[in-house]
């Protein structure tokens, strides 16, 4: 898992049928201070918006429980986060 900001969204006319109910968005890892230089496609079924931190999971079991064994995806936003607190020594 780890986090990412939600940078869009991504339409798609056809699709896997697995992944009718789902929202395709573009996401960047957050590492430190910086963001990743290269945006990754992850399935949204929580509402996250442009500009939201999110939490990925990249294990392809939790989309598979949810979507089914033939899902061809892995990563997902599995938490919105609200904020984030580093420790005093930060």
């Amino acid at each position: 898992m780890y986090l990412a900001r939600i940078e869009g969204t991504l339409t798609a006319t056809i699709r896997h049928p697995t992944l009718v109910a789902c929202r395709f968005l573009l996401a960047r890892r957050i590492e430190g201070d910086w963001l990743a230089a290269e945006p990754v496609v992850v399935l949204d079924r929580l509402g996250a918006r442009h500009g939201s931190t999110v939490i990925v999971s990249t294990d392809g079991d939790v989309v598979r429980r949810l979507l089914g064994d033939t899902v061809p995806a892995r990563l997902s936003v599995v938490g919105l986060v609200d904020r984030v607190t580093l420790g005093a020594g930060r």
